[in-house]
């Protein structure tokens, strides 16, 4: 039994940064689907108020640049994970 747990934790302890580094990677996908999202609103607020354009496109960079930092951070985190 004491051999089972022994292995079963060096399993762990080897596998632990991958494991990780694919859950730290998962944020690509928020940001993604986040990103599609405000796109898509963006484009409806254009066709609903043409006069706003330029606020609109302010807004969307900003919700944008903020949503691609997350995807960064996570990126680093997994990279980090797998070569530490």
């Amino acid at each position: 039994m004491e051999l089972l747990v022994t292995m079963m934790v060096n399993l762990l302890v080897d596998m632990g940064p991958a494991i990780g580094a694919g859950i730290a990677a998962l944020t690509g996908l928020g940001a993604g689907v986040g990103m599609g999202i405000a796109t898509g609103k963006a484009v409806e607020a254009t066709a609903r108020q043409p006069e706003a354009v330029g606020k609109i496109r302010t807004m969307l960079l900003l919700g944008l640049a903020f949503a691609e930092t997350t995807a960064i951070y996570g990126l680093l985190i997994s990279i980090l994970l797998i070569f530490m």
